[in-house]
């Protein structure tokens, strides 16, 4: 694994990337050393084949979350004394496309022993994109990189270690073996209409792609590490994939017939089930983006994990750099955001005495919330809340998973007016009443900064009991701000609809 220096001079930091892909779950374990270079301390890998546990109503059987689960006690058992924050776990496409995805989020968190996020296609080309620039000796010019997983293909063009196109493609190998290849049979015309349906979804991207251009072109994971390898073991290629390799490949893939009965130098046994899927899209992404000449990285999704965990501790947070980057560019006032922030942060440190959520990670939603809630305000003020909210939802946030982001929105589009429940009924289990409860607070610290004032807030108290919320004032003072008053009682008959109770 070959890195740049990350790590800060004397500050040695074990993490762990964890890939809950489509076909087989990932574990990293490096460390950060005194030099800072990138140590390799573990790699497990289980093929867990989660894409084909999807039912007709897409989602995810007992059957194959048990698979799911056991593959995580067992990474568990390497991570689970590892600190909070040292630990970055993530689900790919098939946990995007199960109906059940945000269900079963807890269930594979407790078994891993850390959270596990879903993540956005585009978050995970990032990552993916990440983990091969880091892998990469010569970063000179543009770099092309293609991965192909079980269940999605990601496609990135970048410069350095920056990505400047991003794009996740809903095709894998076990998707593609499954539809294209039933039964296990393989034959001239399976190739051909897995082949068309690749060049299809690769028409989207084609063009765009093609005009930026690129120097080297890479191929990461699974699919098209066991093709070189193949390709390799059989005299076909010695170097990187080329079309003519690829069609040698293909013949003799053919000439084999099925799937249970391949038997090819180099080809993994728990590969084979889902090869012939790999090859298709592989050879419809060479012809389509044009690539003479694909390379190999051993740099993936997990490794980009690994270094931006890493990174942290040099550059700090990247979700803190997208929420400044996406607060400038909707305009957000930053003087007024700040003085919400920081109310709203002092409620929390009160609050969450009785709530114990966990402290980290909801101080940053809360603050993160407190810094773009007015962003809507860019498009028109009558209705912002709900601007926010869908800019928040649909826009590309680097770094947040997509719980994360849709907790945000959920927060932004509840902080004013009438509280929808309705958005609130789409978050499944803790993540509800975390947002619940940090909604609750921003609309607290929005009223009481209704004057956009930089005269300074006097210490308030509040104090939860259960479902009610206590607020304290100096003697006087709230007496004086019949607006903050008006508000406040406002704020308690809105409140009262969720079945709490505010007083002051």
């Amino acid at each position: 694994m070959v890195s740049r220096a990350v790590a800060r001079p004397g500050l040695p930091r074990e993490v762990a990337g964890v890939d809950l892909g489509s076909n087989s779950f990932h574990l990293l374990v490096a460390r950060a050393e005194e030099d800072g270079r990138v140590h390799v301390l573990d790699r497990l890998r289980e093929p867990v084949r989660l894409a084909a546990g999807l039912d007709e109503d897409r989602e995810l059987t007992p059957r194959a979350l048990r698979r799911a689960v056991e593959a995580l006690e067992r990474f568990g058992e390497r991570t689970r004394d590892m600190p909070d924050g040292a630990v970055r776990a993530v689900g790919t496409n098939t946990l995007r496309q199960a109906r059940n995805g945000a269900d079963v989020e807890d269930e594979l968190s407790e078994a891993l022993g850390h959270p596990v996020e879903i993540i956005s296609g585009r978050e995970e080309a990032r990552l993916i994109y990440s983990g091969v620039a880091h892998d990469t000796v010569d970063l000179e010019g543009r770099l092309l990189v293609l991965d192909i997983g079980g269940g999605s293909t990601e496609c990135v063009i970048g410069e350095g270690l920056e990505p400047r196109l991003l794009g996740s493609l809903y095709m894998g190998c076990v998707g593609y073996t499954e539809r294209f290849f039933p039964e296990g049979r393989i034959s001239r015309g399976c190739f051909r209409h897995a082949h068309l349906a690749a060049a299809l979804e690769l028409s989207s991207i084609q063009q765009g792609y093609c005009r930026l251009g690129w120097e080297r072109a890479v191929g990461s994971s699974g699919t098209v590490l066991a093709v070189s390898e193949v390709l390799r073991a059989n005299g076909w290629s010695e170097g990187p994939i080329t079309a003519a390799a690829l069609e040698k490949l293909e013949q003799e893939l053919v000439a084999q017939k099925r799937i249970e009965e391949l038997s090819l130098p180099g080809l993994e046994g728990d590969r084979a089930a889902v090869f012939p899927g790999g090859v298709a899209i592989l050879a419809a992404a060479c012809e389509q983006l044009r690539i003479d000449e694909l390379h190999t990285s051993q740099g993936a999704l997990r490794e980009g994990l690994v270094h931006e965990l890493l990174g942290r501790e040099v550059h700090g947070d990247p979700r803190e750099r997208s929420v400044e980057t996406f607060a400038s560019r909707y305009k957000a006032d930053r003087a007024h955001a700040e003085r919400v922030e920081r109310t709203a942060l002092q409620l929390f440190e009160q609050a969450n005495t009785t709530w114990k959520h966990d402290d980290e990670r909801a101080r940053r939603l809360l603050a993160w919330a407190a810094r773009v809630h007015e962003i809507g305000l860019s498009i028109a003020y009558s209705g912002y809340h709900k601007h926010g909210a869908y800019l928040l939802e649909h826009a590309e946030l680097p770094s947040f998973s997509m719980d994360e982001q849709q907790i945000l929105a959920v927060i932004v589009g509840a902080h004013r007016r009438k509280i929808p429940r309705e958005s609130f009924d789409a978050l499944h289990g803790k993540r509800r009443k975390l947002a619940l409860d940090l909604t609750l607070l921003l609309r607290l610290a929005v009223r009481l900064h209704r004057s956009r004032s930089d005269e300074p807030l006097p210490e308030i108290r509040l104090k939860v009991r259960k479902r009610r919320l206590e607020l304290g004032f100096p003697e006087g003072w709230l007496e004086e701000r019949p607006l903050t008053r008006a508000d406040l009682e406002e704020e308690a008959s809105q409140i009262q609809k969720l079945g709490h109770d505010l007083s002051f």
